[in-house]
């Protein structure tokens, strides 16, 4: 009688909540017949040169993700949420992406990584090498090598950049420029002998080596950069700070002295230190900050300093620099902690940080004209993250289900986890979660299975795009076709015989943007 009286109230609340248009069928008649009138204007394809091409990756972000994110951008603007659109949401052209790796049904982010950069599949753990190469091998890696955009961009003369906020050796943002058999090898200190002396090479270093003219590099994990011991800049007394290198070289030197003579190479680690740079008069630019991973608190939308002004301020600024013809990376911003907040169990941090994403995807897109900039944006892979428990319309999305469990009889929160930090025993029971604070930006939602860290997910993931040949990302696809696509709309690469008769737009610009560009250096 009490669960009856439970679902009666459920549905009587969920009736009260729908808006009154919404009751009027003309409502939705309506809403479909512009979205029709929208998709039938797409049949006039965009088919110019990309001038500029944007990659923002959501690392983690799968299309569960995107789904509560939608809702949460909306309960935030005092919505119900559900209704609201998230700015990608908005892109014309949506495909699915198949992630898996060659040897791994569900994927990490090495393997990915070199899929949606380089345009080849590749073994999990391995970055910029073919599946010829196994992990922690040095010696399958030597003629297995293979180039990514960010290179077919610097060989037909374009400018480019990475932005991160995770270190900028992370899995992510290195199969941009580098070639290992093991994402974990960042400095020549976390390498194996064998491997040293089989002559590869550690990620910090082939960041400064490889690809010496990466006009904007932006990103965390400094220690990496200096030699073993050497005091950090920031934390001298700590010793967890210190730097890593066995070699001895102070790679942040030796990226400043690779540069040709006349051009103005800039070095920041410090938020103050890149605001006040005039991006105009800098030719090339290096930030790291300390932390491999920013603070939570340092989050705007959870309560931290309002630090975001100060990445969309900067994101504005590189766009006009680019519409204005000049040779120039284009600062941007994507969310690279979505990941770290999932593998936490923390949805809340995770959530937040996609919100903060669409919101530099908004300004992009206000910035720039679809006429002659391809943005994309995608994820690499998905998480063991759901919601669901018949919540009912406006749920906060952090909130319980409007139901208790019918075999334990205890609440639960509409967000869980597949596995996962959050699995709790209390008293032999699963833990009540009424009991705990389940709204705070460090709860752990409950999983299935009890694991130190949540897992990835092997679901396909949302490809989103807008601009010259956006109509190429459609359907299903293999996860490598990406920057191959991207090449063709912007005829770098190989698959260029299209280009030969189109008009070509001055310095085309190149920019997998992978990070929030402020909160890295905080």
């Amino acid at each position: 009688m009490k669960a009856l009286f439970v679902l009666l109230l459920a549905q009587l609340c969920s009736a009260s909540l729908v808006p009154e248009r919404e009751k009027d069928p003309e409502y939705w008649r309506r809403q479909a017949q512009e979205t029709l009138r929208n998709a039938l204007r797409l049949q006039r394809l965009n088919q110019n040169v990309a001038k500029n091409l944007i990659l923002f990756l959501g690392d983690g972000m799968g299309v569960s993700t995107v789904t509560a994110a939608r809702i949460l951008k909306g309960q935030l603007q005092h919505g119900q949420g559900e209704e609201s659109l998230l700015e990608m949401d908005k892109f014309p052209f949506v495909a699915l992406a198949k992630t898996y790796n060659t040897n791994a049904q569900v994927p990490d982010s090495a393997g990915t990584a070199t899929a949606y950069l380089c345009g080849v599949k590749a073994n999990e753990g391995t970055l910029g090498v073919s599946a010829g190469v196994t992990r922690d091998r040095c010696n399958t890696t030597k003629g297995q090598e293979v180039t990514s955009i960010l290179r077919w961009a610097k060989e037909a003369g374009k400018a480019v950049g990475i932005v991160t906020t995770t270190r900028v050796t992370h899995a992510t943002p290195s199969a941009a420029y580098a070639h290992s058999a093991n994402r974990d090898w960042y400095s020549d200190g976390e390498m194996p002998p064998d491997a040293l002396e089989g002559g590869c090479k550690d990620i910090a270093r082939q960041l400064v080596e490889n690809i010496p003219d990466i006009e904007v590099i932006l990103g965390g994990g400094r220690k990496y950069m200096y030699p073993k011991n050497a005091t950090d800049v920031e934390y001298p007394h700590e010793e967890k700070h210190r730097g890593t290198r066995l070699d001895g070289r102070n790679l942040v030197q030796a990226w400043k002295e690779a540069k040709p003579h006349g051009k103005v190479a800039e070095y920041v680690w410090r938020r103050r230190e890149l605001l006040a740079l005039n991006l105009s008069r800098v030719d090339f630019l290096l930030g790291e900050s300390l932390h491999p991973r920013v603070p939570w608190h340092q989050l705007g939308a959870l309560g931290g300093p309002p630090v975001l002004p100060g990445v969309l301020g900067q994101l504005q600024k590189g766009i006009k620099g680019c519409s204005a013809g000049k040779r120039r990376a284009m600062p941007g911003s994507a969310g690279g902690r979505i990941d770290h907040g999932h593998h936490e169990g923390k949805a809340k941090q995770a959530l937040h940080e996609a919100v903060e994403l669409d919101r530099a995807i908004g300004l992009a897109t206000r910035l720039t004209s679809s006429q002659d900039t391809l943005s994309v944006v995608t994820a690499d892979h998905s998480h063991v993250f759901t919601f669901g428990g018949y919540t009912p319309r406006g749920n906060p999305i952090f909130g319980l289900a409007p139901m208790q469990s019918d075999v334990d009889r205890k609440p639960f929160t509409s967000i869980l986890y597949g596995n996962g930090p959050g699995y709790k025993i209390v008293a032999g029971e699963r833990e009540n979660v009424s009991a705990v604070d389940f709204a705070h930006a460090d709860y752990q939602a409950q999983s299935a299975v009890p694991l130190r860290q949540e897992t990835h997910g092997g679901e396909d993931v949302a490809v989103f795009a807008r601009g010259p040949m956006a109509h190429l990302l459609h359907g299903v696809h293999e996860q490598n076709y990406i920057p191959h696509a991207m090449a063709y709309a912007a005829c770098i690469g190989s698959n260029r015989g299209h280009c030969n008769a189109a008009p070509r737009p001055n310095t085309p610009l190149l920019l997998p943007v992978l990070g929030l560009l402020l909160l890295l250096l905080c």
